[in-house]
Formats: structure tokens, C-alpha cells, sequence
């Protein structure tokens, strides 16, 4: 019997002990999607209790601890920290199975050096020792991204942000880690939303034009995303319930843009209509500009209309669509790679039902001169569990080349949420090493330690196009 998550943690077999130690443990991470707030990194947040630094904001948590029976006072109320750190410890004990079981207790372990789970019982001397060490500034927000040797990280930005605090971080030589912008323009693409028309206001108002036609809208958009790029943005994210694929004039998208404009109602097919075009723009814009193209397609959002009312988004209220994509996905990929306007895409689906259609429409739109160009992105949201990653790199290894793969998101608002990608890091290994074990590639460490250390962090920078300037390297180790 193993004793409970040792330094051989879900490694089942000697050739994914070897893998994991020799190859993947010390690789440097790229965290190339997350949710992480560039002010605080500016400001290096130290965090006043673990209460604040593991729960604010994280729905994950929320969502089991609402499964076990935890008053939303303690969630999302007014209940004091300790409360909320208890109530949580309490509804750890029940997430035997539940990836936040695992994700907890890794924190614990590399963070705090705190090693056996937490309980209700040792949860007041845990909520002590945790909180004298955050005071140290070995704890703070930069402190931990050094401590878990990370080299990028890129953020989720509305196009009408500033960008203030990633410029200044970009001009402060004492900050090793890169903190680059990440272009998200839902809001602009969710059209007849209540958020809609404020939201063009804005993107007028930040571009310095009074915005009154889609040619209008769309020649801010521009200047937006060429702001991004000069601040180093080389990604942009597009969150989509589903893929939309509708062709239509151009003049006729203009009247539907015309018409949301003066508040009127827009039907179903007018707003395909309008998204279609709309990624259509942003894609060939993408590509001219050499960024890659994010697509997190499936969540049905906000369906708890009364808790959304009390608590608002991001809350823990989403869950899996099932719509059908196959179709509208090759359409729409199709629509910008015969204009030869394709960029890189990186496509996540919510729903595991989805692997297959991405894994094999990905296939048709791959180019001979950009290994990997079309992505099948990690194991999201729900799938993020061992479970789910075994799934989807087994899909991928089957349907494309697994060699290619660019590896772990956190997708997190923590800068806690790095010991994900050992969890990771650990299923991975364990994957290869099965292979190696029963024969089915060969015991080559060279080549197989090599592919480990590609997916774990090589084939992101080169997908990307990091440079990682030597002296953010030697920040990063310690250096001066």
C-alpha cells in the first residue's frame, strides 16, 4: 500500500516513476490560459489568510460545498474567513474522488509543507501555520509564481482594458515572470445581451470614436487588437455555448449590427448570422497579426436564475452543454482557411462527448510547414481530473500526434492552482509509462523522456513564439 500521495503519487509503474522524476518534475511551466489579475501580480498581493488566496472566487469550490449542504453564507456570504475556511475543510473530507481532493492537498504539501489530508479536526492549527506563513514575503503573489518556476503567464483581458498594470510590469526588471495580455472579446460577440450596447459605448470611448456602424465597430475592434499585440498579446479567447455557422452579406450583418445598435429585438438566427461573421473577422485578423485563435466551446452558463441574481457569474452555476458542433466547427474552419486567412486554433471542448469531432476535424485543417497548427486543447473545466485528462490525450494520441500537444492550462484565479500542472505532469507520465511497460513503444528514454519534456513545456513556447529573455531567466532561478 502506498502511503497517501507520496512523491510517486499516481505514478503506477517504474517507467512512469522514471519519466516523472528524470523528465517532467523540473520543467518550467507556460501557463498560456488563465484567470490571474495583473494588478495583483504588479502589486505582489500578499495574501491576509488562506481563506482569501484558496476560496475567493473559486467556483470549483463553491460548487462542492454547496453539494455538501454548506449555507451559501459560508460560500459567498458575509460569514468571516475562518468560517469559510472551516466549512470548506469540512467539505473537503467528503471530496474523496473529486480532483479538488488531490488539488488541495498538493497545495498544502508544496506550498506549506504540510503533508496528510486536512480534516475538521487539524483544520484550526492548519488555518494557523498557513496563516503565519502568508505573512512572509516568500508568500507573495510573486513569490509563489517564482516558487512554481513559472516563466509565462498569460492573463484573460476585455479589449476595453487598459493594460495598465501589464505595462507597467513589462517596464519593472525586477518582475522575472512575463505576464502577457490575452485578448477576450465576448462581450462584443454577444450580440442583443444586456451587456452589449454598453460594452460598444466603451470599446467608442477607449478608441476615441463614437461608434454608430459595423464598419465603425470593427475598425475599433482593429485598433484594439493591434494595442494588445504591442503589449506583447499573443493569444486571443473566445468563450462560445455553441459553434455558430451561418453565412450572410456583409450588408446584411451591418443592419443586424444596425439594429442591436438601437436596443431592437434580435432573433436566433440574426445573432448566428452576426457571430459567425464576427469570428470570421477576428480570425483572419488573428492570423495577419501571427496570434493564436483560443476557442473554449460547450458551457451552458448562469442556469440557476436565482442564485444568479444573488451571486452573479462565474459563481458555479455552469454546466455542459451537449449541442452539436461537428458541422458548424469544419464550416467555420473551412470559411477562413480557403481564404487562406486560417490561424492557429487552439479548440477545448466542455463536453468529452466532443473529443472525437475535434480530434478529427482539427486533422482536416493541419498545414505541412506548422506542426500541430490546430490543437486539441487540454482536458477543460470539467474533465480537468484524472479521469478526464487520461480521455483526452488517449483521443488525441489515437486521432492525431500526442507528440505535438502543448500540454496543461490552470484556467485558475489562483496563484495557488500551479501544483495543477503536477497533477498533470504525474497523469501523463503515467499514461507514457503504461506504454512503455507493456510493450507498446519502446523503452527509449531519450525519446520518450524528449516527448515528455515537449509536452510539458518545449511545444507551448514554440506553438507560441516565447522568447524568454535571459535575464527573466536568471530572475526567475534566483539571479539578480
Amino acid at each position: 500500500m502506498k502511503q497517501f500521495m507520496d512523491d510517486d503519487f499516481l505514478l503506477e509503474n517504474d517507467s512512469a516513476v522514471r519519466l516523472y522524476h528524470e523528465y517532467a518534475k523540473t520543467m518550467p511551466i507556460i501557463d498560456y490560459h488563465c484567470h490571474l489579475d495583473a494588478k495583483e501580480i504588479f502589486e505582489n498581493k500578499q495574501f491576509k489568510n488562506i481563506t482569501e488566496a484558496w476560496l475567493y472566487g473559486d467556483h470549483y469550490k463553491w460548487l462542492a460545498m454547496r453539494s455538501n449542504g454548506i449555507d451559501e453564507r459560508l460560500i459567498t456570504g458575509d460569514a468571516n474567513d475562518y468560517d469559510k475556511f472551516l466549512a470548506w475543510a469540512q467539505t473537503l473530507e467528503k471530496c474523496i474522488g473529486n480532483p479538488l481532493y488531490h488539488w488541495t492537498h498538493l497545495e498544502l504539501q508544496r506550498f506549506f509543507g504540510i503533508y496528510g489530508p486536512l480534516t475538521v479536526q487539524n483544520a484550526p492549527a492548519v488555518w494557523e501555520k498557513i496563516n503565519s506563513l502568508l505573512g512572509l514575503k516568500e508568500y507573495s503573489a510573486r513569490a509563489m509564481i517564482s516558487k512554481s518556476n513559472v516563466k509565462v503567464i498569460c492573463t484573460t483581458d476585455d479589449p476595453v482594458d487598459s493594460l495598465e498594470y501589464h505595462r507597467r510590469i513589462r517596464e519593472d526588471a525586477t518582475i522575472a515572470v512575463q505576464v502577457l495580455p490575452t485578448f477576450r472579446p465576448d462581450k462584443g460577440q454577444e450580440l442583443g445581451s444586456s451587456d452589449f450596447i454598453p460594452w460598444v459605448e466603451q470599446l467608442g470611448k477607449v478608441t476615441g470614436c463614437h461608434i454608430t456602424t459595423y464598419g465603425e465597430f470593427l475598425a475599433a475592434l482593429e485598433r484594439r487588437m493591434q494595442f494588445f499585440h504591442d503589449m506583447g498579446c499573443r493569444s486571443a479567447d473566445h468563450g462560445l455555448q455553441r459553434v455558430p455557422y451561418l453565412e450572410s452579406s456583409q450588408d446584411i450583418i451591418a443592419e443586424i449590427f444596425q439594429r442591436a445598435l438601437q436596443g431592437a429585438n434580435i432573433s436566433e438566427h440574426d445573432v448566428e448570422c452576426y457571430q459567425t461573421a464576427f469570428l470570421q473577422f477576428c480570425g483572419r485578423k488573428y492570423a495577419q497579426l501571427g496570434w493564436i485563435m483560443q476557442l473554449h466551446i460547450g458551457p451552458m452558463r448562469n442556469n440557476n436564475s436565482r442564485m444568479f441574481r444573488c451571486v452573479g457569474p462565474n459563481s458555479g452555476f455552469d454546466a455542459m452543454n451537449d449541442c452539436s458542433m461537428a458541422y458548424s466547427l469544419a464550416k467555420l474552419l473551412d470559411s477562413l482557411e480557403r481564404d487562406k486567412c486560417l490561424p492557429k486554433i487552439i479548440l477545448y471542448a466542455i463536453n468529452p462527448k466532443d473529443y472525437y469531432v475535434l480530434g478529427t476535424v482539427m486533422g482536416n485543417f493541419q498545414t505541412g510547414n506548422v506542426p500541430g497548427k490546430i490543437q486539441f486543447g487540454t482536458a477543460w473545466w470539467f474533465n480537468d481530473n484524472k479521469k478526464g485528462m487520461i480521455e483526452q490525450m488517449s483521443v488525441l494520441s489515437s486521432v492525431g500526434l500526442i507528440s505535438h500537444f502543448i500540454g496543461m492550462v490552470t484556467d485558475s484565479r489562483s496563484f495557488l492552482s500551479y501544483t495543477r500542472h503536477e497533477y498533470f505532469r504525474r497523469i501523463l507520465c503515467n499514461l507514457f509509462g503504461e506504454w512503455v511497460e507493456n510493450g507498446e513503444v519502446p523503452a527509449d528514454w531519450d525519446i520518450i523522456g524528449g516527448i515528455i519534456q515537449d509536452i510539458c513545456f518545449n511545444n507551448v513556447k514554440k506553438y507560441f513564439g516565447f522568447q524568454i529573455t535571459k535575464m527573466k531567466q536568471e530572475n526567475l532561478l534566483g539571479g539578480k
